[in-house]
C-alpha cells in the first residue's frame, strides 16, 4: 500500500492549490480527481469557460457601438461552433497547465473517484492508499428545483448552458445571481430572448441594494427581461419547456414557453458518497462540513476546505482555505482567512464587484457610517473609452473612517476592487486611500473620488 503525508480529494482551485503548496512545504502529496482533466468545476465547466464566452460575446456586442468611435464595419455575424471551440481550447490549456504544475512540484495525480473507507485510508478505484492526513476539497454541485428534472438538453444547469449547440430563441433563466446573469448576458448578446426569473424581489441577493438596482437597469437596457418575486416550476414538453410563474405577492399565475431553461439558483456542497457519515464527520443542516480555524473536522486526520465548508462559495476563497489548511498542517503559523475580505465579482458588462458590508447591513446593525459615491460618467478615462455606466460606492466608519465595504459597478470593477481589498486588509481609512496618488486618466481615480466624497471633500462632482 502506497503511503502519503497528505491525500487531497478534489483537484479544483482549492484542492490543486493545497496540493501544490503542501508539496512545496515538503509533504508527500497525492491529489484524487475523477474528471479526465484537473481544475474542478471552475476550470472545466464554471469560471473559465463562462468568462471565455463572456469575452467572445462581448466582442460581438461591441461592434454595435463602434460608430461612436468613428469606425464603420459591415454586417456582423458569428460562428457559434468556433466560439465554443475557442472556449474549449482555453479550458484545455489551463487544465494541462495544472497537470504540468503537479509534475513540477511532485504531486501525484490519482485518477478516479475518491472515498474514505476508514481513517487514514483513501480508496481510488481498485487501489487503496494510506494518508497521514486527508483533505476534502470536493467543491459543490448546482442546486436543483423540487420536482424539476435536469436533462442538460432543454432544462439546463450551468454545465449545459456552456455547451449549447445553437442559440435558443427564448432562454428562461431561473435565478438572478452571478451564474444566471453572466450566462443570461452571453446568450442575449448572441441573439436569444432572455427572461430572468427570481424568487426574491431583487437581483443579486446579498449585494448592495443600490448597486443591484442600477445593474438591473443597465442589463434591461441590454435586452434582459426580469420577472422578480416569482416562484417557478418547469415541465419539459418535447423540444421545449413550459415555465409556470406564481407571483409571491398576489398568487397570480402565468406561463412562459422556452426553448431552454437554465436553473441557476445556487450551489450545494458536494459531500455525499465520501463515507463521511460512517467516519462520524460532522455536517450542518445544509450539508457543509464543520471545521475549526485550521480546517480540521471533528474526525482526526480529516480536513476540509472550499465549497465543502461554510463561507463564500468562490474559487479564490477555496484557494485561501487550501493554503491556510496545509500551512497549518505543516507547522507554519497561518491565520484563518478573513471572509469579509473576499471580494465577489459578477463578470457581466458592466462588471459588479462587492467587498465587505453593504449599506443595508450597516443600517440594520445600527452602525454609524458614511457613504461616498462617484459616477463613472464624471471620470475622464471612462469618458474616453465610452465606459461611463456605473459607479464606485464606499462605506466607512463614521468615527474612524475605516473602510467597512466597497461596491463597484463598471468596466473592470473586478480589478478596481483589489485596491480596496488591500486597504481593508491593512486597516486603511477613507482618508488613506483619498491621499494616495492615482494615475490620471484612469478608472481608478473613481475609487479615490468616492473616498473623497465620503469625507465630504469631492473634487470632480
Amino acid at each position: 500500500m502506497r503511503e502519503f503525508d497528505l491525500v487531497v480529494i478534489g483537484a479544483g482551485p482549492g484542492g490543486y492549490v493545497a496540493a501544490i503548496r503542501a508539496a512545496q512545504l515538503g509533504l508527500k502529496v497525492a491529489c484524487v480527481e475523477e474528471r479526465a482533466t484537473l481544475g474542478g468545476t471552475c476550470l472545466n465547466v464554471g469560471c473559465i469557460p463562462s468568462k471565455a464566452l463572456l469575452s467572445s460575446s462581448e466582442h460581438l456586442a461591441e461592434l454595435k457601438h463602434l460608430a461612436q468611435h468613428g469606425i464603420s464595419v459591415g454586417e456582423s455575424s458569428f460562428d457559434l461552433g468556433a466560439m465554443m471551440a475557442r472556449k474549449d481550447r482555453v479550458v484545455g490549456d489551463l487544465t494541462k497547465g495544472i497537470a504540468h504544475l503537479f509534475k513540477k512540484n511532485g504531486v501525484e495525480w490519482l485518477a478516479g473517484r475518491g472515498t474514505i473507507p476508514k481513517p487514514g485510508k483513501v480508496q481510488v478505484g481498485d487501489e487503496t492508499v494510506a494518508a497521514k492526513d486527508i483533505l476534502i476539497a470536493t467543491g459543490s454541485d448546482p442546486a436543483g428545483l423540487p420536482d424539476v428534472t435536469i436533462d442538460e438538453e432543454v432544462v439546463l444547469t450551468s454545465t449545459g448552458a456552456l455547451a449549447l449547440s445553437r442559440v435558443p430563441e427564448h432562454l428562461v433563466v431561473i435565478g438572478a445571481g452571478v451564474i444566471g446573469l453572466e450566462l443570461g448576458q452571453v446568450w442575449a448578446r448572441l441573439g436569444a430572448k432572455v427572461t430572468v426569473v427570481e424568487y426574491l424581489d431583487r437581483i443579486l441577493p446579498g449585494a448592495d441594494g443600490e448597486i443591484a438596482r442600477t445593474a438591473q437597469r443597465l442589463l434591461q437596457r441590454q435586452g434582459l427581461a426580469f420577472q422578480l418575486g416569482r416562484k417557478a416550476s418547469v415541465v419539459r414538453q418535447g423540444a421545449k419547456a413550459t415555465v409556470t410563474l406564481e407571483r409571491r405577492d398576489t398568487g397570480a399565475v402565468e406561463t412562459l414557453e422556452a426553448d431552454a431553461v437554465l436553473v441557476a439558483i445556487g450551489r450545494r456542497p458536494r459531500t455525499a458518497g465520501l463515507g463521511l457519515e460512517a467516519l462520524g464527520v460532522k455536517l450542518d443542516a445544509r450539508g457543509f462540513i464543520a471545521v475549526d480555524g485550521q480546517f480540521r473536522t471533528n474526525a482526526p486526520g480529516i480536513l476540509a476546505i472550499g465549497d465543502a465548508v461554510p463561507g463564500p462559495m468562490l474559487a479564490h476563497k477555496a484557494e485561501e482555505d487550501g493554503i491556510a489548511a496545509v500551512e497549518a498542517l505543516a507547522g507554519h503559523a497561518h491565520p484563518a482567512p478573513d471572509y469579509s475580505l473576499v471580494p465577489g465579482v459578477v463578470y457581466t458588462a458592466p462588471e459588479i464587484a462587492s467587498l465587505g458590508a453593504t449599506e443595508e447591513a450597516l443600517k440594520e446593525a445600527g452602525t454609524a457610517h458614511v457613504v461616498g459615491r462617484f459616477q463613472f460618467i464624471a471620470n475622464g478615462r471612462a469618458r474616453a473609452m465610452a465606459a461611463t455606466d456605473g459607479l464606485v460606492k464606499v462605506l466607512g466608519d463614521a468615527e474612524t473612517g475605516r473602510i467597512l465595504g466597497a461596491h463597484i459597478l463598471g468596466r473592470n470593477a473586478g480589478e478596481l476592487i483589489q485596491e480596496l481589498v488591500l486597504a481593508m486588509a491593512r486597516g486603511a481609512t477613507l482618508a488613506d486611500v483619498a491621499a494616495t496618488p492615482h494615475a490620471h486618466p484612469g478608472m481608478g481615480e473613481a475609487v479615490k473620488e468616492a473616498c473623497l466624497a465620503a469625507l465630504g471633500k469631492p473634487l470632480h462632482m
